[in-house]
């Protein structure tokens, strides 16, 4: 058995235990494979062992991989997003993950338009008020989405947030919690063009924790690939 074959099925037993623990069925979580830096062979290996999420944090790298891989893996925009980027992502990503300014909602909404059709977008919220991370403020949020939601080419489908990296992680149960909070408030507002259905939190070292918080997708990279190579 190969390590990511290995790395993968431990991953899966871990995603399968947590939901058990918080009452949720398997089918209520997404695992979006994270392969960013990773050459395509690796992913190659991933799609014979079944997963079809992936998620990149550059948009010429999700655009390069896109051509070359099977049209039939669903492709996450996760990192940050620049508005001159945007033409790399529209029409290859399923979902964008990192929607924190109004100025990069409205590019992607007028490139959706260029494509004829209407990208799920989920709001980036910086849940820790952390200066190196990006993301709306939790409590600008709805605010935020009450004006993006005015635009045509996109549709909010929830939240998302990289929580602080901890040593412990039930350190992040409260980030978890406070954004899974947060998507009931702004969903009791029913803010046209928006559902809260999408939770994406939690990432290699805390992923169990944010399932049991409400996460319906987690982003695992180093647990299944290994660590990145950061020199590409």
């Amino acid at each position: 058995m190969s390590f990511i074959e290995n790395n993968l099925r431990d991953v899966e037993n871990r995603i399968e235990r947590a939901c058990i623990r918080s009452g949720r069925s398997r089918n209520d979580v997404t695992l979006i494979v994270v392969s960013k830096t990773k050459p395509v062979s690796m992913i190659e290996e991933v799609i014979g062992l079944g997963p079809r999420d992936f998620g990149e944090n550059k948009p010429q790298e999700l655009r390069d991989k896109y051509e070359v891989l099977p049209k039939d893996l669903r492709w996450h925009m996760i990192g940050n997003l620049q508005r001159n980027k945007v033409k790399y992502v529209v029409g290859r990503a399923v979902m964008i993950h990192s929607v924190n300014s109004e100025k990069l909602a409205e590019e992607i909404d007028k490139e959706s338009e260029k494509h004829g059709l209407i990208m799920p977008c989920l709001v980036e919220v910086n849940m820790a008020h952390e200066e190196t991370k990006q993301g709306i403020a939790p409590e600008e949020a709805a605010e935020f989405i009450r004006k993006i939601s005015l635009l045509n080419n996109i549709r909010i489908e929830g939240l998302m947030t990289v929580a602080p990296y901890v040593a412990d992680p039930e350190l992040n149960r409260s980030c978890f919690r406070a954004l899974r909070n947060l998507a009931v408030d702004i969903a009791a507002e029913n803010i046209d063009n928006t559902n809260m259905r999408h939770l994406s939190m939690g990432m290699t070292g805390d992923f169990e924790v944010a399932i049991e918080e409400g996460a319906t997708m987690i982003r695992v990279g180093t647990g299944i690939l290994g660590e990145r190579n950061y020199s590409i």
